[in-house]
């Protein structure tokens, strides 16, 4: 068992921002380190699928949104397949499956594009609804955040994962609303870190 020396303090703990771009995201904080930076590109240009962008802001407690937020995105390709050795099959050259996006430092608003997931089979074999899954970091954040993204036009009735929230009206907070934008398919998908329309965060 290590010997504990009295002389030796806990180091304090920080939050995430707004240094975690500099790391994560060194371009975004004016840093020209790399000529593309890693996660921008989730798809790719041969993946199939219907293209769409994801946009947002993320709202703190007094409904103001942060605009130092940082969010990574994994996500199944259109046939509902992930880019992972284990997968249960091929996917596209060049489909990442991941990605990162960074807000934009005076408006708040993040946005990817990529195309649109297909259904993925829950650990137990029933089917999981077309989904993404995001982890969030900014300042004021101590542990990064995990939610999940839904489609309004898509059936989530059956969905394995948003029927374990026990309140219904709560799973309304994970369900991204579509328009379209110049021809351009968007799905808007804000976050709220508190509040009554709090989102939906899970413990993974």
């Amino acid at each position: 068992m290590p010997q504990e020396l009295p002389y030796l303090k806990e180091t304090a703990s920080q939050t995430a921002g707004p240094y975690v771009h500099i790391g994560l995201a060194p371009g975004a904080a004016g840093f020209d380190i790399y000529d593309q930076e890693l996660g921008h590109d989730i798809a790719g240009p041969d993946a199939a699928g219907e293209r769409i962008r994801v946009e947002g802001v993320v709202i703190d407690g007094m409904g103001a949104p942060i605009k130092d937020v940082l969010l990574e995105v994994w996500q199944a390709d259109a046939d509902g397949h992930y880019a992972h050795p284990e997968g249960r099959g091929p996917v596209a050259p060049g489909f990442r499956g991941w990605g990162r996006a960074i807000s934009d430092f005076a408006t708040g608003l993040w946005r990817f594009e990529t195309v649109k997931p297909g259904p993925t089979p829950w650990r137990d074999g029933r089917m999981q609804a077309p989904h993404l899954n995001l982890w969030i970091v900014a300042r004021g954040i101590n542990i990064g955040l995990n939610t999940r993204v839904y489609f309004e036009d898509e059936d989530n009735s059956a969905d394995p994962v948003m029927n374990l929230i026990e309140w219904e009206h709560r799973r309304d907070t994970l369900i991204a609303k579509r328009s379209e934008d110049d021809g351009v398919v968007v799905y808007r998908f804000d976050i709220h870190l508190q509040g009554d329309g709090e989102t939906v965060f899970f413990d993974v």
